[in-house]
């Protein structure tokens, strides 16, 4: 599929800013105009944006309710109640019962009080489940702290009151008109919240609930900055924006991460084999998120958080050998599945023409649709929705492409639905198997209705254009310090006109599916720029021949052997001069 480069040259208004902040702050000017286009033009801001601190973290009592529940937790603490835990299976539900398990053990008498509880994906399915309460009431548990899951939860927060259960909800995703009747419910997306942030993580909104009790009671709040590390990972992998608090809080997660990470986190990066590397954003993203996540997709999800809490390395050796075995069964699994899934779009008359892709098999693992509608995505460039049989119902996982709101297609089937929730760009659901037929035709419908030509067609964000002479360490250290990146804060991507190949460029890959390049424009001194095109091997011929083409890319740092370079990451490449 071909690719749509986007660039919007800079106004003369954001030249001049540039070229003030890059002599005040003696940095790029190429990095100065990244920073006034991220709506950053002072001395003050770019300071602040390279240097987070945690004291402009938010007020959490400005979140509604969070004075009742510390009121609520103060008390089943003084009162010696049994607290429960309570997390979705996913990394940002583990990590979330992690960070509030390991503060909250440190302020119990007896580890006796204290109980964690992740639900079974296939025997409960998302959220709070009510066999999860029920497995409160036989242990005497009298508060359940939810984290994740529960903003929709209304008629099993019901039954926990019947059982004498009360439930402290944090959560993050869109709540209904109605909200549950819990002691409270903390979510910064409630209609009446004025917290200023409302992008947080399930995990950074367990997070704030724990630092409203630090301070109401307080305790130093400096106790809670080695939990941050779980911040950062639930942040990277919930693909929620890397703004604001958000920023702050995974640039000190990161820093954790990297100087002193917990035994059991230490655990995951060693057989991700991430030691003695600088871990990003990006490496949580592919790589420590997938194997925490693989815990609750295939066997389960208590796995992660038993890990995240161990404190004895034996133990945490052997857990994270078997969740890195869950994964790679999990990879073998999701490529099976997704080309399963293939043969059925193209089984499908016409299916092109369809604005969305929705599949379905009752036999698939629910483990890995959610994984499988993200590849479908990439692939068709179509909202996808995967689905399957779990008991007795329909269950699926729905993932969009840039723009578009699959949450917003999805309520408009909410008739059809037994269950539903999410974001704007993932979704869950569950329907009786009778309305699956009606639930495809509308959703198609309201998809092709809402949907722009434009979105339909994988778009490419050009940042700056820039000669590769431009591309140094000075330049390097300058880009590195706008970090970390992700959702709203993108690492930039570059652009270079008229590149040729130095002589040395070669395919490479077990396949020979992928292009080392080493490259040189006509500004640039005579020693080429190193770079890797994954999956671009149809240019080879053209860049062979020694002609010019164009390539956008991000610039990374490739450590081998010791050494450290400057490399180009290609994103794509146009022979043609009327790329942008």
């Amino acid at each position: 599929m071909t690719n749509k480069w986007n660039y919007r040259p800079p106004t003369q208004e954001e030249l001049n800013l540039r070229d003030r902040l890059s002599e005040e702050m003696g940095i790029s000017p190429v990095i100065s105009l990244l920073l006034v286009q991220r709506g950053l033009t002072t001395v003050s801001e770019v300071k602040k944006f390279f240097k987070p601190t945690l004291s402009d973290l938010h007020d959490p009592f400005l979140m509604p309710d969070m004075d009742k529940a510390v009121k609520r937790l103060n008390k089943a603490l003084g009162n010696k109640e049994k607290i429960l835990i309570y997390g979705d299976y996913d990394v940002d539900g583990t990590t979330a019962v992690s960070l509030v398990y390991k503060y909250l053990r440190t302020c119990t008498s007896s580890a006796n009080l204290l109980d964690y509880y992740i639900p079974d994906r296939d025997d409960e399915g998302y959220g709070i489940s009510y066999k999860g309460i029920d497995y409160a009431k036989e242990n005497g548990i009298t508060l359940i702290i939810s984290l994740d899951c529960g903003i929709k939860a209304i008629d099993k927060i019901e039954y926990a009151k019947e059982k004498g259960i009360d439930f402290i909800i944090c959560d993050h995703h869109m709540p209904d008109d109605k909200l549950p009747d819990a002691v409270a419910v903390l979510d910064a997306k409630r209609a009446d919240s004025v917290y200023p942030y409302e992008h947080l993580s399930g995990c950074g909104v367990g997070f704030k609930f724990m630092q409203a009790f630090a301070m109401n009671n307080k305790l130093p709040l400096s106790d809670l900055d080695k939990l941050l590390e779980l911040v950062a990972v639930s942040i990277a992998s919930d693909i929620v924006p890397i703004t604001g608090e958000n920023r702050i809080l995974a640039y000190y997660g990161l820093k954790q991460i990297n100087s002193n990470p917990s035994l059991g986190l230490k655990g995951i990066i060693d057989v991700c084999g991430l030691s003695n590397k600088e871990i990003t954003i990006s490496d949580i993203v592919f790589k420590i998120g997938p194997r925490l996540n693989a815990s609750g997709r295939m066997m389960k999800g208590k796995e992660a958080v038993d890990l995240l809490l161990a404190k004895d390395a034996d133990v945490v050796r052997k857990k994270s050998e078997s969740i890195n075995q869950y994964n790679e069964d999990r990879r073998e699994l999701d490529k099976k599945v997704t080309e399963e899934a293939n043969e059925i779009i193209n089984s499908i008359p016409n299916h092109d023409e369809n604005k969305a892709v929705i599949v379905y098999n009752p036999n698939w693992h629910k483990g890995v649709i959610a994984i499988v509608a993200s590849r479908l995505t990439e692939k068709y460039y179509r909202p996808a929705i995967v689905l399957t049989k779990s008991g007795d119902l329909v269950t699926g996982s729905a993932r969009s492409i840039a723009g578009f709101d699959i949450y917003k297609a999805i309520e408009g089937c909410r008739d059809l639905l037994e269950n539903f929730g999410g974001h704007t760009y993932a979704a869950g659901l569950s329907m009786k198997e009778e309305n699956l037929g009606a639930f495809t035709e509308r959703l198609q419908q309201l998809v092709a209705q809402e949907i722009i030509p434009e979105q339909l067609t994988p778009q490419i964000d050009i940042d700056a254009i820039i000669d590769l002479k431009e591309i140094n360490n000075k330049f390097m250290s300058d880009l590195k310090k706008m970090s970390p990146f992700g959702p709203n804060n993108q690492k930039p991507v570059f652009c270079t006109f008229d590149v040729k190949d130095y002589g040395t460029s070669k395919l490479v890959g077990h396949k020979q599916e992928h292009i080392k390049l080493e490259i040189i424009d006509g500004k640039s001194a005579a020693s080429p720029i190193h770079g890797i095109a994954f999956g671009m091997s149809k240019y080879n011929a053209h860049i062979k021949q020694m002609l010019p083409f164009n390539i956008c890319y991000t610039v990374e740092e490739n450590t081998y052997n010791g050494n450290t370079s400057l490399q180009l990451l290609i994103k794509d490449i146009k022979t043609d001069n009327n790329c942008i």
